[in-house]
């Protein structure tokens, strides 16, 4: 099977580049299947070192892997060591040419930046708990250059009518900002809600100023041939979304 790689529909400049990996054109097998890229889901370590040597094949250099934990910590691609532990981080930002930054996701929102002038790009991995802490925010700052010059992509995520949480989520947002009130809506389960991830991250973005904003309308729970999900499979693999500098 080939890969099948989804673009970013966005008005970046033209030494953006930007992709998005879907579960087809790997070798992995079982709930794996077949292009998982994460090395922590118990797959096969030498499924997910081929199908990283699939998508590198494609890429200027090796992607900068993270140790992603739901935090705030943004690294800088330039200082990575493409052949040391991944660091503990859920964004990265680069602005040398060929310099890949790289989150995985299954349901989680995966946001890729650049700037007007193609002089820096940024990917993170935003959770709840993440957008909720304000890894936006801190990739925004990383990068350097003014929030208006600055424009954003939300990639494949759980979608509203899928992403059940509780009140206490939906609490934690309102508190900070009264407009997250439009991003959820009743569920049928008791004290429950559903959570517009979307919304609240495009939300998040406008805050700091970055007012254009893009995708945000493909979910991962509700394709299961496209895409994995953690909420729905629970055993599952992990999509890649890469974002680059070309020369």
């Amino acid at each position: 099977m080939s890969p099948d790689w989804f673009e970013p529909d966005w008005p970046a400049p033209e030494r953006v580049r930007a992709l998005v990996t879907t579960r087809h054109g790997g070798v992995s097998e079982g709930p794996w299947a077949s292009m998982n890229l994460g090395s922590h889901v118990g797959d096969s370590p030498i499924a997910v070192a081929r199908n990283r040597a699939i998508l590198r094949a494609i890429v200027p250099s090796e992607p900068h892997w993270l140790d992603q934990v739901h935090g705030t910590d943004v690294w800088d691609a330039a200082s990575a060591d493409a052949g040391g532990a991944p660091p503990r981080a859920d964004a990265s930002v680069a602005r040398e040419a060929g310099a890949v930054c790289v989150v995985m996701t299954a349901d989680c929102l995966p946001v890729l930046f650049c700037d007007d002038e193609g002089s820096v790009v940024a990917a993170a991995h935003a959770g709840w708990r993440g957008l909720a802490a304000g890894i936006l925010d801190a990739t925004v700052a990383r990068m350097g250059v003014p929030p208006g010059r600055i424009m954003a992509w939300m990639g494949p995520a759980i979608g509203p009518e899928a992403f059940e949480v509780g009140g206490e989520v939906r609490e934690r947002f309102i508190a900070a900002d009264g407009k997250a009130e439009r991003a959820f809506y009743p569920a049928p389960s008791d004290g429950k809600w559903y959570a517009d991830l979307f919304e609240l991250a495009r939300q998040r973005l406008r805050s700091i100023g970055v007012e254009r904003v893009s995708g945000g309308d493909v979910c991962t729970h509700s394709d299961p041939l496209r895409w994995f999900s953690y909420r729905r499979d629970g055993v599952t693999g992990r999509l890649a979304s890469l974002v680059w500098l070309s020369e």
